[in-house]
């Protein structure tokens, strides 16, 4: 090759690679922006933080449409006034934990799970006394397991919007269970008994509490475990109890 077309043929080669390097450039400065924007919400969020919002929020999905049930078809008039009030409190909790993950970025479930459906539809197959056991038992169960998950995440979160959410639900989780019990149907006897760390050990709830940030925090699968596990026991227990009476 000639010395002129040499010098010509590396020219264009620096000229490729810089027409290269200018694109590449040019394609991050316009991905940045929206990188920028979505990274906060992803960096916000440990695993228990977003497993609290899905608790909450799946919570809310079917406890709001079962207090409804209840005022409308309770046989008691404290479990109608009860289920009314609930189904009230539960649209304001779903109100800010939707404002909340909406805050963050973080997408939440919009149906209630599978179990949740079918017991909707136990309680709409029931009628009478059976309704008002079924309800208040149901709730009353879900309610008391869910109740040291949220106190935990609250107790360790970094995030203000998820300690400020945690505030709300032990609240609101609190008072639902009193007026559960107000109704005089609550058999405590049969409740599932409290999860406690065994001795040496941190145990689940202490787990949950490993609220350390995305890159240190525990994973979005222990966390679901701890939810699931509360309330997948706490259904079997209270099926055993409603089958039993």
């Amino acid at each position: 090759m000639a010395p002129l077309d040499s010098a010509r043929h590396r020219q264009g080669n620096r000229s490729r690679r810089l027409a290269v390097l200018l694109t590449t450039i040019a394609a991050a400065l316009i991905a940045l922006p929206g990188a920028a924007m979505a990274a906060p919400a992803g960096q916000q969020l440990a695993a228990a933080d977003q497993a609290l919002l899905d608790g909450v929020r799946l919570a809310g999905l079917w406890e709001m449409p079962a207090g409804q049930m209840a005022a409308e078809k309770g046989q008691s008039r404290v479990v109608r006034e009860v289920g009314a009030e609930i189904a009230r409190q539960h649209e304001e909790l779903d109100r800010l934990t939707v404002e909340a993950a909406n805050k963050l970025g973080a997408t939440i479930p919009n149906a209630p799970s599978a179990q949740q459906q079918v017991w909707l539809t136990e309680m709409k197959n029931a009628t009478g006394a059976q309704f008002d056991q079924i309800f208040v038992t149901r709730l009353r169960v879900a309610h008391g397991s869910i109740l040291p998950v949220v106190t935990a995440v609250r107790g360790s979160t970094r995030n203000d919007v998820i300690r400020e959410l945690a505030n709300a639900t032990n609240k609101f989780v609190s008072d639902h269970m009193l007026m559960l019990e107000s109704t005089g149907l609550v058999r405590y006897a049969e409740l599932p008994p409290a999860v406690l760390p065994a001795p040496g050990d941190d145990g689940l709830i202490a787990a949950a509490s490993a609220n350390t940030g995305p890159q240190m925090g525990i994973s979005n699968t222990l966390i679901w475990v701890i939810f699931l596990g509360a309330i997948g026991t706490g259904g079997f227990l209270s099926y055993r109890l409603l089958r039993r009476n």
